[in-house]
């Protein structure tokens, strides 16, 4: 898994972010989701090293390997622009001051963040698999609730972590052969460590509190992404079923965005690798990105 890949953790404005980068080329951000780590693109990562850009995959702030952020009773050391921060200086860190950015379910969120805040270092933004979390809130039915309960368990103080700490084999269930052996290894290994498993309630909770009030902020101040967006949904997820055409949200939020759907479930970097990376690398060759 990873193979030519240089693994360490770099500073990313005084929190460890662990990271596994190679290539040459333009460079890419890879960020995965919940509750994956970055191992997540261990079969998309290699492939656009092939295709010429230098591909660094990192584990999210308070995930895997990356640091904890001290919990708040606001939950802001654990927010998308907190977290938006501390990923931009471990890019820096890695001599990378203008990328692209792909980011899956939550890691979609950090990099919407990103290129919301940073649009001077993020040249084109790749969502995979995600809404701005504001839509999802002010578009909430019995159907998303019912579908999406986690949201709202996962932001309730405490109880989370107790039921998921008592059996996370249980709670997270993986499939080494569909994830592949050393994937599921490490996943497996971050589920049955409770500070990972609080960093991601963290993410959750922040979400609901701190992330929405900046999303509307965002909306009130009439700030958009300016970078071209491509914007991909797993065709056998849930996100079409509950929204119909998430293009037609998105545009809200983008000036220039395209997407479609991929024949996939929700773990695409796992079960559409090759679908994955043709759609990202052919959106990030439509355009010369600078030089890596």
């Amino acid at each position: 898994m990873f193979e030519g890949f240089q693994a360490e953790t770099v500073d990313g404005a005084g929190l460890p972010v662990f990271v596994r980068h190679a290539g040459a080329g333009p460079a890419v951000l890879l960020l995965h989701g919940h509750p994956r780590t970055s191992a997540t693109w261990h079969r998309v990562a290699p492939r656009l090293v092939a295709e010429g850009f230098t591909v660094v995959c990192a584990d999210l702030p308070g995930y895997g390997r990356s640091g904890k952020p001290v919990p708040a009773d606001d939950h802001e050391p654990h927010s998308k622009r907190a977290g938006a921060r501390r990923l931009l200086a471990a890019m820096r860190a890695l001599g990378h001051d203008r990328f692209a950015v792909v980011g899956h379910d939550r890691g979609s969120y950090f990099a919407l963040r990103l290129a919301l805040d940073h649009p001077e270092h993020v040249v084109r933004a790749v969502l995979v698999d995600c809404l701005p979390i504001s839509e999802h809130l002010e578009r909430i039915t019995p159907r998303f609730a019912t579908q999406w309960w986690h949201w709202f368990f996962f932001a309730q103080p405490g109880t989370p972590e107790r039921v998921i700490n008592a059996d996370p084999d249980a709670w997270y269930r993986g499939d080494p052969e569909i994830m592949g052996a050393e994937n599921h290894a490490e996943w497996r290994a971050a589920m049955r460590d409770p500070e990972v498993v609080r960093g991601m309630l963290e993410d959750y909770r922040a979400g609901l509190t701190v992330d929405y009030r900046d999303e509307r902020a965002d909306r009130a101040a009439g700030r958009r992404l300016d970078q071209p967006v491509l914007v991909l949904w797993s065709l056998r997820d849930d996100l079409e079923q509950l929204y119909g055409d998430p293009l037609r949200i998105w545009r809200d939020w983008a000036t220039d965005v395209t997407g479609h759907g991929i024949d996939s479930g929700h773990h695409v970097a796992e079960l559409a690798p090759g679908d994955l990376t043709a759609a990202i690398a052919d959106f990030l060759a439509r355009t010369p990105l600078p030089d890596a």
